[in-house]
């Protein structure tokens, strides 16, 4: 069995998490690894985009470097990179076979998907200089957590995922940061309660916290504005390139290449796949409100689908201003909403609605909601660039 009909037999969600399952795993296949310096991006948005950020810094510096995030939007090998590019088909096979000969059957049965890729990218990642792992929807008790972190970066925290990870802020960001052991580095938090919460958990864990707008000099604070600024980068974008670029530092004591960041690329972040077209994988309240920031003053077509969890309306009401009619695009998941509510809920707010077709010439679109939207999107106009 290779590992794509491995991972096929594993479904995507749990309603439960077992909580003893990974580390169990971990503790199987710790021995076997050899780490390097582990960075863990912790937070509700701004993960992807600041890790990968962090990760290219470290390797035009010249350090061996892989990135782990997640989901991925059209192929499986873009959750690990490596280096600057996307792992390859044959050394995925290769860390898969490792990985099986140090799991017992019974255990890698039992992993779910995520804990599973997890190791898979440790695997994959074994000998490197640096690591950029990204956590799933949580932090403490996250898959990734198991791994001992020399940095843990905070991302801006908002309301996403309250099933899992509590219902208000504050509840959200406890979990998340109590992931935090030795060196904890805090991106700039659009509610401010997030920054008592962070100081309280660092005293009790004896962790040493940092703040973005303190680590990095006025030099590269210039030039990382510079940068986005050149690249035509939304301002919550420039602000997660300044996260990376202190986080840079803590981790080496220099500062950052931002002339790395010339060429960074991540799918579905603010993503110009054509003229008139922006792709956005912020699916939330925090992702639209930043969203609807960067394109004030605009008005642009919305094509739009959510999953069931999501809180449709509040969303929509945060991009109206810059939204001139909503297209409802076809998603295959198990937990999308049905679309006669998001219907319901688009006409509720006072939006135009419509089924998506086609992206026309003359009209400027914003592509916006969950990978699984992006991926819908991007397999009918995938050659549009």
């Amino acid at each position: 069995m290779n590992l794509r009909t491995f991972l096929d037999t594993k479904p995507l969600y749990y309603d439960t998490i077992d909580l003893t399952r990974m580390p169990q795993a971990y503790a199987a296949v710790e021995p076997h690894l050899r780490l390097g310096k582990v960075v863990h991006v912790v937070g509700t948005n701004g993960k992807g985009s600041t890790g990968r950020m962090l990760a290219a810094m470290l390797a035009r510096a010249g350090s061996r470097v892989g990135h782990y995030s997640s989901p991925h939007i059209l192929r499986f090998n873009e959750r690990i990179w490596i280096d600057g590019s996307d792992i390859g088909d044959s050394s995925l096979e290769s860390a898969y076979g490792k990985l099986m000969e140090w799991l017992s059957p019974e255990t890698a049965r039992s992993l779910s998907y995520f804990e599973y890729t997890t190791l898979l990218a440790l695997v994959a990642f074994e000998g490197l200089d640096y690591i950029v792992l990204e956590a799933g929807l949580g932090g403490e008790f996250d898959a990734t957590n198991v791994v001992q972190k020399d940095l843990s970066i905070i991302t801006p925290i908002g309301l996403d995922h309250q099933a899992f990870l509590g219902h208000s802020i504050d509840e959200i960001a406890a979990t998340k940061l109590r992931s935090i052991e030795k060196k904890a580095l805090l991106a700039r938090q659009p509610d401010s309660s997030v920054y008592s919460i962070a100081e309280t958990i660092a005293r009790e864990k004896g962790c040493d916290l940092f703040d973005t707008d303190t680590v990095v000099d006025q030099t590269t604070k210039e030039a990382v504005v510079r940068m986005g600024n050149d690249r035509g980068w939304p301002e919550y974008m420039i602000q997660n390139a300044m996260t990376a670029a202190a986080a840079y530092r803590l981790v080496t004591g220099e500062e950052a290449p931002v002339e790395a960041l010339a060429d960074f690329h991540l799918k579905g972040r603010f993503e110009r796949i054509a003229g008139n077209v922006i792709l956005d994988v912020g699916h939330n309240l925090l992702g639209a409100k930043a969203v609807a920031q960067a394109l004030e003053g605009e008005k642009r077509v919305l094509v739009y689908n959510a999953l069931s969890d999501k809180n449709v309306e509040e969303i929509l009401n945060v991009l109206k201003p810059v939204v001139k009619r909503l297209e409802i695009i076809d998603i295959d998941s198990e937990r999308a909403m049905d679309s006669e509510r998001v219907v319901s809920v688009a006409k509720k707010v006072g939006l135009d609605v419509k089924r998506f077709e086609t992206i026309g010439e003359t009209e400027q679109y914003l592509v916006f909601g969950s990978f699984v939207v992006a991926e819908a999107f991007l397999k009918r106009f995938g050659t549009v660039r």
